[in-house]
């Protein structure tokens, strides 16, 4: 009997997705990679995949995360949903096995999610080691690659598939918390995932990518345990910090998982494309755990998909370009 599991180390609360008339067998049969899967957003995804139903292979650097996730996954749902392989995204070698084990306990992969990302990659141009920008690199563009080198040929072979990519900003954006060495590793791998959609048109198989940017449980009565910005960040009040619609620091972990599922679900639209967490949430009708806090929060204008041309020279727009210009 699957129970709830927040008796742990891992930070999480209970999840539940019939709130927005998900079912238990929604994704029954398909059989997901997360990786980085073992904490935070990651954790959100494997938790809300397994809830609807997937099979989850999670993977991490971080053993005691990665086996605890897997005992959590598993009493929440049942025996044999889960199962933890730990893998040093950046190591071909790693990738392999992986897939190796993945394939050996479900026999397929539908769903590649690309998580796996070392947050402390997160230092100005300027006063940043070369080293860490390599460190960025290889685990977001080479780390990505290899997952998908392992996963998608089958994916294509079958003519099923998603694969998705939890990207953000391509460059450091004032007064975004997400600093260049990190910026720059997710614009290389968002830029793969893109180019990837165009390989995979026609072929069943869907790619896209989801912007968690926002995710963390941070306790909002209490501002002083906020994770501290970087020096060269600019100064924010506590309650800047707020989540729109949920009156909290920072979207849950499991509210990003809803998203993912609901994006996965509408997987053939967003191919090629993207959507902001907010908006997924919108779309989904995600009932936020203080509604009227969203009435505070601004409108947002409508978005609309952008066409390929466009996807493929959006990265040009660095900002407002040169004064003086007519529209």
């Amino acid at each position: 009997m699957p129970t709830e599991s927040t008796d742990t180390f891992l930070n999480i609360e209970p999840i539940d997705l019939s709130n927005v008339g998900f079912t238990r067998d929604m994704l029954k049969g398909e059989a997901a990679v997360v990786t980085g899967g073992a904490s935070n957003v990651g954790l959100g995804y494997a938790r809300a995949l397994a809830w609807a139903g997937a099979n989850v292979v999670i993977t991490d650097i971080n053993e005691e995360a990665g086996a605890e996730a897997e005992r959590v996954i598993n009493a929440e749902n049942a025996p044999g949903a889960a199962l933890f392989v730990r893998c040093d995204i950046t190591q071909e070698g790693d990738v392999k096995n992986l897939a190796e084990k993945a394939f050996a306990r479900y026999g397929k992969v539908d769903i590649l999610v690309n998580n796996a990302m070392n947050m402390l990659l997160n230092g100005l141009v300027m006063s940043s080691p070369v080293s860490d920008l390599d460190q960025s690199y290889a685990i977001s563009g080479r780390g990505v690659m290899l997952a998908i080198k392992e996963f998608v040929p089958a994916m294509a072979a079958r003519k099923h598939g998603v694969v998705t990519y939890s990207s953000t900003q391509f460059h450091y954006c004032l007064p975004m918390v997400g600093g260049p060495i990190y910026c720059a590793g997710k614009a290389a791998a968002t830029s793969i995932v893109m180019s990837l959609a165009n390989e995979m048109n026609g072929t069943g198989v869907n790619v896209f990518c989801l912007t968690p940017t926002g995710v963390g449980r941070f306790d909002p009565t209490d501002p002083e345990k906020l994770p501290p910005l970087p020096d060269w960040a600019p100064k924010m009040e506590p309650e800047q910090f707020k989540t729109p619609g949920f009156d909290t620091y920072g979207y849950p972990p499991e509210a990003s998982g809803a998203a993912l599922v609901y994006c996965i679900l509408n997987a053939p639209a967003l191919h090629g494309s993207g959507v902001a967490l907010f908006d997924a949430l919108k779309a989904m009708n995600y009932p936020y755990p203080h509604p009227e806090s969203l009435k505070k929060a601004p409108e947002r204008p409508k978005s609309r998909r952008l066409n390929h041309m466009e996807l493929t020279t959006v990265f040009l727009n660095m900002g407002p370009g040169f004064a003086g210009f007519s529209d």
